[in-house]
């Protein structure tokens, strides 16, 4: 299999996957804003994902030589390492399910808010998985598992910092919910009488309280509301926001605080679930693969991995077809099929996951704990095109952007933290 041995090269291929980590989401979240229904999205997303693992294990896992200690793809295959296999196929259920509950959370809280406070979450229980003879530094779960040789005096304060990021997370969710409340009810205040704005009244009102639609052919929007709405809206206002969730196919307005921040705990929670399984899966802690047996390479558990996550996330989203959540329309399998509108982007999605995953694992091999850790920051690069793109937190109070400040401090710092509590492992 191909090893990276620069760690130049090796930092550059971690920097390449925090870009492809941070930007995959984004994509999705724009489909979903679209009005594309998430089960249809997210059944693209795992398909290119899962090839994109594929293709990095039949390309860079057969390249080079095969070795006893490190046989190439292929070959591990066919070797008697089930115990592990199954704890990487564990971890590729967990993220399917972080992922799936991810795709809601944007809607609900943001791209801003679900990413620091889920990545907080995960980090807090569980840190990137340990590839490399480098141990990485640790969440509670590995700190133990990996028989304390982490920093305990650096990396419990900064598990502390993480998990008062993922705090002041859901403090921004909830002070940007009450400005988007003020927002709304001041426009129907101070502009009922005006026609534009009484047609938002109208719009607002019917979002709010009408029944959801429940059949895909349902869901179309109401031509009459929708010529009252105008061509363009700015971000931030009380008509982006209504004009927003006529769009969008998950409907959040009205929706308790509460409902977007469970989501959010439980994604992180199943990412956190996942490097516990993937960590066992490579390394073999618990000692269960049989005498004689190499651990899993990287290629082959990220395969594995992928493959299960594949499993879930289709069985979960054609039952959520016919069985939907959080007010989204139901749909078909031939539905799905024919929607090919936002397709491309979403195997774009899947790709950059697939790909930007592989790249990060890749490295980890060279380039340590630094380069594994440096991932962290992909809340970061989803914040910059959540504002950017989505204009979220445009016309916020003062309270809510000292708030995302704090929260981004907070993480950068938590991260900082994390990397000085690494130490060799013996």
């Amino acid at each position: 299999m191909y090893l990276v041995e620069d760690v130049g090269g090796a930092i550059g291929l971690m920097a390449v996957a925090l870009v492809l980590l941070g930007t995959w989401l984004v994509v999705l979240a724009v489909l979903e804003r679209r009005g594309r229904l998430p089960q249809h999205t997210f059944l693209d997303f795992s398909i290119a994902n899962f090839l994109g693992a594929v293709l990095i294990a039949l390309t860079f896992g057969q390249i080079g030589a095969d070795t006893p200690e490190t046989p190439n793809f292929l070959t591990q295959l066919t070797q008697d390492n089930w115990p592990s296999v199954m704890f990487a196929m564990a971890g590729g259920v967990a993220v399917s399910l972080g992922q799936l509950a991810t795709q809601y959370g944007w809607a609900f809280v943001g791209v801003s808010v679900t990413e620091v406070m889920a990545s907080s979450l995960k980090v807090a229980l569980e840190p990137e998985d340990d590839v490399t003879e480098t141990s990485l530094p640790g969440g509670t779960l590995n700190y133990f598992l990996d028989d304390r040789i982490n920093k305990a005096e650096v990396l419990f304060p900064g598990i502390g910092c993480f998990l008062i990021a993922a705090i002041l997370g859901s403090f921004v969710h909830s002070s940007n919910a009450k400005d988007n409340q003020d927002k709304l009810a001041s426009s129907l205040e101070n502009h009922s009488n005006n026609t534009r704005n009484g047609a938002y009244e109208k719009l607002t009102k019917n979002l709010i309280e009408k029944e959801r639609p429940k059949d895909l052919e349902e869901a179309k929007p109401d031509a009459s509301l929708a010529n009252d709405a105008p061509a363009k809206v700015e971000a931030g206002t009380a008509e982006f926001l209504v004009d927003l969730e006529e769009k969008r196919s998950i409907k959040v307005l009205g929706a308790h605080t509460l409902v977007g921040l469970g989501i959010v705990v439980f994604a992180g929670v199943c990412y956190a679930l996942f490097g516990l399984a993937f960590n066992l899966a490579t390394n073999d802690q618990w000692r269960t693969l049989p005498a004689g047996v190499p651990r899993l390479v990287v290629y082959t558990a990220y395969f594995h991995f992928s493959l299960a996550c594949l499993a879930a996330s289709v069985a979960l989203n054609v039952r959520f077809l016919y069985r939907p959540m959080a007010g989204v329309p139901r749909s078909s399998v031939a539905a799905y099929v024919r929607d090919g509108e936002g397709r491309g982007l979403a195997l774009l999605a899947g790709a950059l996951c697939g790909v930007g995953g592989a790249f990060m694992f890749m490295a980890g091999q060279a380039a340590g704990y630094a380069a594994a850790d440096s991932v962290q920051a992909l809340p970061l690069v989803s914040t910059f095109w959540g504002v950017a793109l989505f204009g979220e937190y445009r016309r916020s109070s003062r309270r809510t952007y000292a708030l995302l400040g704090s929260m981004l401090l907070m993480f950068v710092a938590a991260m900082a933290v994390l990397m000085a509590s690494s130490a060799p492992r013996d």
